[in-house]
Order: C-alpha cells, then sequence, then structure tokens
C-alpha cells in the first residue's frame, strides 16, 4: 500500500511542471539578451579576425613548444614524487573528500531546483492571471462590501445588501511564500 501511496504523491505533485516552466521562464529571459551579445559579436569581429591575420605562426609554434615542454617537466615531477605508501592512504582520503562534494552539490542542486520550481509557479500564476485574481482579493478585503453604505445602490436598483454574494468556485494556495531569487535572475 505504501508503493501505491507513494506513486499516487509522485503523480499528483506539480513541482516537476513548475520546474519545466520555471526553466522556460528563465529560457525566455536569457534569449532576450541573445540580439545584444550578435551586435556586440558583429562589432568585434572585424578586430578579432585582423589579430589572427597579422599573428606570425612560428611564434605560435614557439609559443606551443614551450607549452608542451613545460608539461612534460610537470607530469615527469608529479610522477616522481609519489610514494607508494603514501598511495593508499591519499586515495582514500580523496575518495571521501569526493563523497562529502558529491553530497554538498546533491543539496545544492535540490535548492536550485526547488527555487526554479517556485519561480516556475509564479509564472504559471502570471500566464494564468491568477495574480490579477489575487490583487481583486485583496482589494475585496479590504474594503468588503459590508462596509458600504446601504444607500449605495447599483444600476438594476437593488441594494447592496439585497444582492447575493459571489461564492468562489475554486479554492487557492496561500501566496504568503515570495518567490526566492533565482540565480541570473534580475530584480
Amino acid at each position: 500500500m505504501a508503493i501505491a501511496d507513494d506513486l499516487k504523491k509522485t503523480l499528483t505533485d506539480p513541482t516537476p511542471l513548475y520546474f519545466a516552466a520555471g526553466t522556460a521562464d528563465l529560457a525566455v529571459e536569457q534569449a532576450k539578451k541573445v540580439p545584444g551579445l550578435i551586435e556586440q559579436l558583429r562589432a568585434e569581429a572585424p578586430a578579432r579576425i585582423e589579430a589572427v591575420k597579422n599573428t606570425d605562426p612560428k611564434v605560435v609554434q614557439e609559443k606551443a613548444k614551450e607549452a608542451q615542454e613545460a608539461v612534460t617537466a610537470k607530469v615527469a615531477e608529479v610522477f616522481g614524487a609519489i610514494d607508494p605508501k603514501k598511495l593508499g592512504e591519499t586515495a582514500q582520503d580523496l575518495a571521501l573528500r569526493g563523497v562529502g562534494v558529491a553530497a554538498e552539490y546533491a543539496v545544492r542542486a535540490k535548492e536550485t531546483y526547488d527555487k526554479v520550481a517556485e519561480r516556475g509557479e509564479q509564472a504559471v500564476r502570471g500566464w494564468r492571471g491568477e495574480v490579477a485574481e489575487e490583487i481583486v482579493d485583496i482589494a475585496g478585503a479590504v474594503e468588503p462590501e459590508a462596509e458600504r453604505a446601504p444607500s449605495e445602490a447599483s444600476a438594476d436598483g437593488a441594494s447592496a445588501e439585497e444582492k447575493p454574494a459571489a461564492k468562489r468556485t475554486t479554492a487557492r494556495k496561500s501566496t504568503a511564500k515570495k518567490a526566492a531569487a533565482v540565480p541570473g535572475e534580475e530584480s
């Protein structure tokens, strides 16, 4: 029975859909920056092409040869310094550090997933127009119809007290949580 409950919970959880909506929202935000980057590349391209044309191939070959010699010397130094006795201890230490780093990255990934899902939830609300509805609900709470003067009449002549109150047919979650800042998001 626990498996069925877990499966039901997994299939009814909207968080992955909100994550997808948040990812789409971030992608749109980043895509808006592309035209500016293209213009920047277009402006810088002639200078970069000219710099490549003016580069002497012999200088490039000499620098590549120097880099290769430096890497070869460093590799020989590292392999020469390896002590077989300490190698096992070092491997174990590195493995433990790796587990710690992996756990840290898993926590960060979960936090980022939650932030993007929360952004997606806000984006979906905006797309649905629920934000506007919530503002109307807040305005209604600030100035409820019961506080209005009974002398106010509607266009059809009925007073506010005679009209039945509108019923809400859908339940909404509380909006007390603020959207957390997502890396790369402009406020």
